[in-house]
C-alpha cells in the first residue's frame, strides 16, 4: 500500500480540523444530553466510515477490509474504556458540564500516545519479525484474563497512579470550574480536576498496551492502523455521554471483547508460519461475537432504565464557592506592562495618602479657612522649585 506525505497530511489536517469543530461547538461548559451525544456519535461513525470507503474505493477491498476489520476492534475496546471513564469521573463526583473538557484532553493525549505505540510497534516488528509471536501470547493472555476478571471492578482509590499524583503534585481538595490549576496564597495548585485527567491519560495508555497489537493482528499497514485508531478514538467522548449511564446492561460485552483479543491472537499467531485466516472472515467473525455479546446483553436486561453508575457514599472533593473562587490569584504573574501599571498605581495611592495626612483629616478645616492653620500650605499652591546647585 503506497501512502503517499500528502495522503498523511491530509489526514492529520483532517484530524486537527475535526477537534477544532468539537472545541468550538463545546467552548461553553454544559451538560451534554443523550440527544445530543447520539447526534455527535452519528458524525463521528459517519466519518470513520466514509473514511473506510474511501481507501476501499482508492486502494481496493482488501485494504478497505483491514481497515474496517481494525476499526471495528478499536472502537469495541474503546467501549470498555468509555465504562472505566464512568468509574473515575463518578467516584471523584466530577460535575458534568465539566467531563467534555477533561475528555477533550484525554482523547488528544490519547492520539499522540497512540501515534508513539504505533511508531514503535511498526519499527519493531520490521527489524524483529519475531516479535509477533509476543504480540500473538500477550493477546491471548489479555483476553484469557478478561474472562476471569469480568466481574471485576477498578477502584479508582486504590490507583498507583493517584497515589503518586497526589504525594508530588500539590493539589486542592475542590474543583474550581474547569480550571486545571489555580493559584493560592502565592502557590500554584493542581485542582481535582487535573488528577481526573491524570487517570484517565493512564487508562488511555493501558488500553492502548492491549489494542495496538490487536490492530497489527489485522493489517501490516501502518496508515490503516493510525487512521482506525484516530478515527475510532475521535468519537469516544459523544459515546461516553450516551453510554456512561448503560454500563450496567452490557452484562456479557467484556465476555465479547476478551473473545476478539483470543480470536486476533489465534489470527496472528498462524498468520507467522501457518495460514493467513482471509480478512473478510476474520471481520465477520469480530462482528459476529461484538453483535452476539450486545445483543445478549440488552436482551437480559430488557426493561432496566439508564442509571448513573454508583459512586462513594462521600465524594472525596468538594466544589469551590463563588467567594473562595473569587480569593483566587491570578494564575499567570503580570508581565512589565502589568508590573508598571500596579507600580503607577501604588505610587498614585501613596502619593494621595500623604497628601491627606499633610492636609488634615476628613472634616477639619484646612489652611486659608477659618480656624485653619496658617502655616499649612494651601492646597492650590505650587512648592517651590529646588534651587540649581552650583556646580550646574
Amino acid at each position: 500500500m503506497n501512502v503517499p506525505l500528502w495522503a498523511w497530511l491530509a489526514v492529520l489536517g483532517v484530524i486537527v480540523l475535526m477537534l477544532a469543530v468539537d472545541l468550538f461547538a463545546h467552548r461553553k461548559a454544559h451538560v451534554i444530553g443523550v440527544r445530543e451525544a447520539a447526534l455527535w456519535s452519528a458524525v463521528w461513525v459517519a466519518f470513520g466510515v466514509g473514511f473506510g470507503a474511501l481507501v476501499w474505493q482508492l486502494y481496493g477491498a482488501e485494504f478497505g477490509q483491514q481497515y474496517f476489520a481494525g476499526y471495528l476492534i478499536e472502537k469495541s475496546l474503546a467501549v470498555d474504556n468509555v465504562f472505566i471513564w464512568a468509574i473515575i469521573f463518578t467516584y471523584f463526583a466530577v460535575p458534568r458540564e465539566y467531563q467534555h473538557r477533561v475528555l477533550f484532553l484525554g482523547v488528544l493525549g490519547a492520539l499522540v500516545f497512540r501515534g508513539v505505540f504505533i511508531a514503535a510497534g511498526s519499527a519493531i516488528i520490521a527489524s524483529a519479525g519475531w516479535v509477533l509471536y509476543l504480540f500473538a501470547a500477550f493477546l491471548l493472555f489479555t483476553g484469557y484474563r478478561m474472562i476471569r476478571q469480568r466481574n471485576d471492578h477498578p477502584e479508582p482509590e486504590k490507583s498507583r497512579a493517584l497515589k503518586l499524583f497526589r504525594r508530588y503534585v500539590p493539589m486542592t481538595d475542590k474543583f474550581h470550574g474547569q480550571k486545571f490549576l489555580v493559584r493560592k496564597n502565592g502557590l500554584v495548585l493542581a485542582t481535582p480536576l487535573l488528577a481526573v485527567l491524570a487517570l484517565v491519560e493512564v487508562t488511555d495508555i493501558i488500553f492502548a498496551v492491549d489494542s495496538i497489537p490487536a490492530i497489527f493482528a489485522v493489517t501490516d499497514e501502518v496508515f490503516l492502523v493510525f487512521t482506525a485508531n484516530a478515527f475510532a478514538i475521535l468519537g469516544l467522548r459523544a459515546m461516553y455521554f450516551l453510554l456512561a449511564d448503560l454500563i450496567h446492561r452490557f452484562i456479557y460485552l467484556k465476555i465479547g471483547l476478551a473473545l476478539v483479543l483470543v480470536w486476533v491472537g489465534i489470527k496472528m499467531l498462524l498468520k507467522i508460519d501457518i495460514y493467513y485466516i482471509p480478512t473478510p472472515l476474520s471481520l465477520g467473525v469480530i462482528a459476529t461475537i461484538l453483535g452476539v455479546s450486545i445483543g445478549a446483553s440488552l436482551w437480559a436486561t430488557r426493561g432496566q432504565e439508564r442509571r448513573a453508575p454508583a459512586g462513594p457514599a462521600h465524594a472525596p472533593f468538594g466544589t469551590a464557592t463563588a467567594a473562595e473562587v473569587a480569593e483566587l490569584e491570578p494564575l499567570w504573574r503580570r508581565g512589565r506592562s502589568g508590573a508598571k501599571a500596579a507600580a503607577s498605581t501604588t505610587t498614585t495611592t501613596t502619593t494621595t495618602a500623604t497628601t491627606t495626612a499633610r492636609g488634615g483629616e476628613a472634616g477639619k478645616p484646612g489652611a486659608g479657612e477659618p480656624g485653619g492653620d496658617p502655616h499649612a500650605a494651601a492646597p492650590d499652591a505650587v512648592p517651590p522649585a529646588p534651587a540649581e546647585s552650583e556646580g550646574r
